[in-house]
């Protein structure tokens, strides 16, 4: 396929071959006509074979077991445009939105991720997250394009490939599920700006409701990030509520179980935020803007989306 897109489509998806295959439908009537990567996570409904046969202009990368959000790491590394987009096997992007954070990107040179405007559904209603991200605390630096935000929804969002490598992509401990803050913190660590723009939108087609255990999953990585990244102070109290919740409420306990099997792995991986990073996390703690931020918003958008 001949395209001048400066910009990839990176798409994960498992065992969701129908959606799948119609997001990929989609992208292919986008006027900007990206290069498209499908990471398939080891799925066992022959989703490989189908994507290979209706859509071989696509790259298709299957590797032999289930990356969750990993997966975005390896199609980034195998993308060769300066701008990656990514996707899951249920959205999609508007005609025109590629183009548009092409340009932004273009005309900010330390901007590092754009958090994309999401409509949900047939109908294109706004997700919740959007106005959490407009009206971020932390503000509009002179030199990005939007509010500043430590959050935002991993299949609405374009990294600029270098900052997305730089910063580690998406990190191994928490796998999947409100995985996005970690790499917002990361990229801020790193100067890198991390902002809204509502002029690029996302396309959310969830259906299916979420998979088993998600919630778990999502309380399990708003706790563990706190231990990767924050102070001491922030993970005891964060994994204190955890543990509170957890006398009462099935979810918490098995978040719990899973944060303290998976904790000696974080503790290696511990690195505390640069001092200007940590202030605007607490900034965003103190006023209550989790989604715009820290995890605890991105689990009321992302839940909805299976993967």
């Amino acid at each position: 396929m001949t395209t001048d897109s400066r910009i990839t489509v990176v798409v994960i998806s498992r065992d969701r071959r129908e959606q799948l295959l119609h997001t990929l439908g989609r992208l292919a009537e986008l006027p900007e006509r990206p290069p498209v990567i499908v990471v398939d996570n080891a799925s066992t409904d022959a989703t490989a074979e189908a994507v290979a046969r209706q859509y071989p202009e696509a790259t298709l990368l299957t590797p032999d077991r289930n990356l969750g959000a990993l997966g975005r790491n390896l199609g980034v590394r195998h993308a060769r445009t300066p701008y990656v987009a990514f996707s899951d096997d249920d959205s999609w992007w508007e005609p025109g939105a590629l183009s548009t954070a092409e340009r932004l990107f273009d005309a900010h040179p330390r901007l590092g991720l754009l958090a994309a405007r999401t409509t949900v559904g047939p109908e294109a209603v706004d997700d919740p997250l959007n106005s959490v991200l407009a009206t971020s605390p932390l503000g509009t630096a002179p030199d990005l394009p939007g509010p500043q935000v430590l959050g935002f929804l991993a299949c609405a969002a374009v990294a600029r490939r270098s900052a997305f490598l730089q910063a580690g992509g998406y990190h191994p401990v928490l796998f999947f599920a409100g995985e996005e803050t970690l790499l917002a913190y990361d990229l801020a660590a790193r100067g890198w700006g991390v902002c809204h723009s509502p002029d690029v939108v996302a396309v959310h087609c969830p259906t299916g409701g979420p998979r088993n255990g998600r919630s778990a999953v999502m309380l399990r990585n708003a706790a563990l990030t706190a231990w990767l990244r924050r102070p001491l102070p922030v993970a005891l109290r964060r994994t204190g509520a955890l543990a509170a919740e957890a006398r009462s409420d099935p979810r918490a306990r098995e978040a719990l179980r899973q944060v303290l099997r998976r904790l000696p792995m974080a503790l290696r991986g511990r690195r505390l935020l640069p001092a200007s990073v940590e202030s605007a996390a607490r900034r965003l703690d103190l006023t209550g803007a989790a989604s715009a931020g820290p995890e605890e918003l991105t689990v009321r958008s992302a839940a909805q989306s299976p993967r």
